[in-house]
């Protein structure tokens, strides 16, 4: 396929290194040339430095034969201008674009993107993703990472084994065979900074990070295997008033469960705006790191702090602060990947990767239509992919000790006729049934190839 990325930050970059691993004619275009001389030194890629909506750039990065173009810029105007240029000049089949500024995502103004007037085939929204990425981790307090597949009934949990884990130093095998009616598997495990996935007879330790997929049902059960406590949020702290705290706020009031929200935001407009908009939560003014303002939201009886402003050092200090101060979950987000590993020497709970999402989620929707959701893990080491296979499969009426599976893939669960089974080795795959897989990224070349045609685009 040929695909144009604009815009080479950490988005673009990202998307670009998946889909330049999947074989494909990936050109990149931004009006940075260092960034566009990095994706070209470290990436499979062709680079071109210059504006992504001028024509006459976008006819140098080979619009006229491209099949997607992905408008990943800083800007939403140079992203919507990108799609429109494309649409109208060079007739390219499929544009994805990258916005932020809520007005635009409005759903009153929807019609904004038909072909006739923006022809922006899918719009993505980092805040809007963040903040579902944030509501999932209050979902699940014990995990620093969750996503949701097969229309919700499966769940990938992220957590870390302590010394009190009661099952430390057991062979996977074992624990299937003692918990045989649990549809929970350990499909990944993070150990020493070395992302795997394991064999039946590999063992957990302490401070390993493992990765479990999971019947929703079987979750509460699962964690408690693994030495984790299952409890309520009913006291939320949001510290950061903007887009994405504002996003969660509204998801807490509009949630069936009653939990009790505060906000603390510095600054008086966004303060008041947010104050104007939300119903049941109270909104404070001033500094989420200070412990008095934190006394004042009751920082001591909260089940969680989420704290999501705009800058990364302000979100780490106000989550350590939160917790010293007697909160008993941190949730902090953080856009420097490189500040990750200090999530654990600081006691964070658990963070979410702004660019993780968005890749997750543009990953999501440029993939072919027989694959339903993509999720990448960690910096893009791994994904977890749900997948239905077709009857023209390898796959298709074989079992799964016989499928011919790379090493660095294992199949955590799969749908048959609605209902979620736990993979066994005598498990047989059926045409219709739909697979939720994990996968070192080095490996999905060839899970591509069992699923016959390869995790394309339209």
């Amino acid at each position: 396929m040929q695909i144009i990325i604009c815009g080479a930050g950490q988005v673009g970059w990202q998307i670009a290194r998946h889909l330049a691993g999947e074989r494909n004619n990936v050109t990149v275009v931004d009006n940075n040339a260092d960034l566009v001389r990095h994706a070209t030194d470290a990436l499979d890629v062709q680079g071109i430095h210059g504006h992504a909506s001028y024509p006459d750039i976008l006819e140098r990065a080979g619009a006229r034969d491209a099949d997607m173009i992905i408008a990943a810029t800083h800007s939403d105007e140079v992203n919507m201008v990108t799609c429109q240029v494309a649409h109208s000049v060079f007739a390219v089949p499929r544009k994805i674009a990258r916005l932020r500024a809520q007005s635009y995502l409005d759903a009153i103004y929807s019609d904004l993107y038909r072909r006739d007037h923006m022809p922006i085939d899918v719009v993505i929204s980092p805040e809007k993703e963040v903040a579902e990425a944030a509501l999932r981790r209050l979902s699940a307090p014990a995990a620093f990472d969750t996503q949701t597949f097969a229309g919700g009934k499966v769940q990938l949990l992220g957590i870390v084994l302590d010394e009190e884990c009661p099952v430390l130093n057991t062979p996977l095998k074992q624990l299937t065979d003692l918990f045989s009616t649990l549809r929970s598997l350990v499909v990944g495990i993070r150990r020493a900074g070395q992302l795997f996935a394991p064999t039946p007879g590999d063992q957990l330790f302490a401070d390993d990070e493992i990765y479990i997929i999971s019947h929703r049902d079987d979750v509460g059960r699962a964690m408690e295997i693994f030495g984790k406590e299952t409890r309520s949020q009913d006291r939320v702290v949001i510290i950061g008033g903007g887009n994405v705290g504002l996003a969660v706020a509204r998801a807490l009031e509009a949630s069936p469960k009653r939990i009790r929200a505060k906000m603390i935001e510095r600054d008086r407009p966004n303060a008041e705006r947010a104050a104007d908009a939300l119903d049941r939560t109270i909104v404070l003014h001033g500094d989420g790191m200070d412990i008095d303002i934190l006394n004042e939201a009751n920082i001591a009886r909260a089940d969680a702090v989420l704290c999501v402003t705009d800058d990364d050092k302000v979100n780490l200090l106000s989550s350590v602060r939160a917790k010293q101060a007697g909160c008993r979950m941190s949730i902090c987000l953080v856009n420097d990947p490189s500040l990750q590993p200090m999530m654990r020497p600081l006691e964070i709970d658990a963070f979410i990767n702004p660019r993780s999402t968005t890749v997750s989620s543009i990953l999501r929707h440029i993939r072919h239509g027989r694959v339903r959701a993509v999720y990448s893990i960690g910096d893009a080491e791994a994904e977890v992919i749900e997948a239905q296979v077709l009857s023209t499969s390898p796959m298709a009426g074989r079992i799964v000790r016989d499928l011919d599976f790379p090493e660095g893939a294992l199949i955590g669960a799969i749908e048959k006729d609605g209902k979620i089974v736990r993979p066994s080795s005598t498990t047989r795959i059926d045409e219709g049934d739909v697979i939720v897989l994990f996968s070192l990224t080095a490996d999905v070349p060839a899970v591509e190839r069992l699923f016959q045609v390869s995790i394309d685009f339209f």
